[in-house]
């Protein structure tokens, strides 16, 4: 459902999760510039080495965005990782959501691909190790510790694959050379006790990290927006404008009212990384902005979003009929 939450959520300006992962999203606008790699049909990348001839060589102080300057020739074509400066924090570990800021470009051409240091530009989220995100990140942050600065060049095979990525420039068989600042380590979800619910409310069960489980009650749902607390986190107010870092399941009232059990038409927890958008600038669904600025970053929020606040009298998908009642869980994870 990664292209549903929209009629309008927007995405980071470098996507780099494998469309053999990833989903529709529910709440969001498409961004061509941002849209999910095709890496299914590719060869496995190879096991990245730490150093190779000839090299990019990286100036700049850590924090800021580096200047890469690639050399004269040729790349050897191998994937390499190298680690320019040792993080002192935690160490990245399988599955863990290491945040990152980064920065590219191509080999052969020396064009700079937009990162998190340019106008606009926010961190990325990478689940270490994840077949879901392309290697040059996925593999680059596995068994870094927090702090660290990595050079990674990734021949196709450990990027986009033979399909390059057109939007941005990148063809079947460019080199891409990444920077990646290692900045913290993210939860998967929010910690602490959950608030009871009404029961005329959906009931949720999100304790584990996976899928929540939304059970819809056998009765009409509200007629306005719900967009209740069931934890208050300690982190500071979301603002409007501001990039936020979500896990979220999502499903509709009445196809699954007085159900054991909603069918969930979407969930962040499938793509194996979190879900960011700007909220609160029409970039989501409007139930979504209204309900989520001014929420604290660590909370969970239901959400109950009348037809008028979501896709109205537009149908989206069988699982998703016209005049759709939406329930979402969200856990807010961050926001920059």
């Amino acid at each position: 459902m990664r292209r549903r939450l929209a009629a309008a959520l927007i995405v980071p300006a470098l996507m780099l999760t494998a469309a053999c992962g990833g989903g529709d999203d529910s709440a969001k606008k498409k961004d061509a510039s941002a849209s999910p790699s095709d890496q299914a049909s590719q060869p496995a990348a190879p096991k990245p080495v730490s150093d190779a001839s000839p090299m990019p060589t990286v100036a700049g102080d850590l924090g800021k965005k580096p200047t890469i300057t690639i050399p004269k020739g040729d790349p050897s074509g191998k994937f390499v990782v190298k680690t320019l400066t040792a993080g002192t924090g935690p160490e990245v570990k399988k599955n863990d959501l290491a945040v990152t800021k980064y920065t590219g470009k191509i080999w052969k051409s020396g064009k700079d691909l937009a990162g998190s240091y340019d106008k606009d530009g926010v961190p990325q989220v990478i689940p270490a190790g994840s077949q879901t995100y392309i290697p040059a990140f996925s593999e680059a942050v596995l068994g870094q510790k927090v702090g660290a600065r990595v050079l990674v060049v990734a021949p196709p095979s450990a990027a986009f694959g033979a399909a390059g990525k057109q939007e941005l420039g990148v063809s079947g068989t460019d080199n891409l050379v990444f920077v990646l600042d290692v900045d913290s380590v993210m939860p998967k979800k929010v910690d602490g006790t959950q608030a009871a619910i009404p029961s005329d409310l959906p009931q949720i069960k999100a304790d584990k990290e996976e899928a929540a489980t939304i059970t819809v009650p056998k009765n009409d749902p509200p007629k306005k927006l719900v967009d209740q607390v069931l934890i208050e986190g300690k982190g500071a107010e979301v603002k409007s404008g501001q990039t936020v870092y979500m896990q979220y399941s999502g499903a509709t009232w009445k196809p699954n009212e007085g159900a054991a059990q909603a069918k969930l038409f979407d969930t962040s927890w499938k793509t194996g990384a979190p879900f960011s958008t700007q909220i609160g600038q029409g970039q989501v669904i409007e139930g979504w902005d209204k309900g989520l600025v001014g929420k604290k970053v660590g909370s969970r929020v239901l959400l109950v979003i009348p037809p008028e606040q979501g896709y109205k009298d537009k149908a989206q998908g069988a699982d998703i009929p016209a005049n759709s009642t939406l329930v979402f869980v969200v856990d807010i994870l961050g926001a920059v």
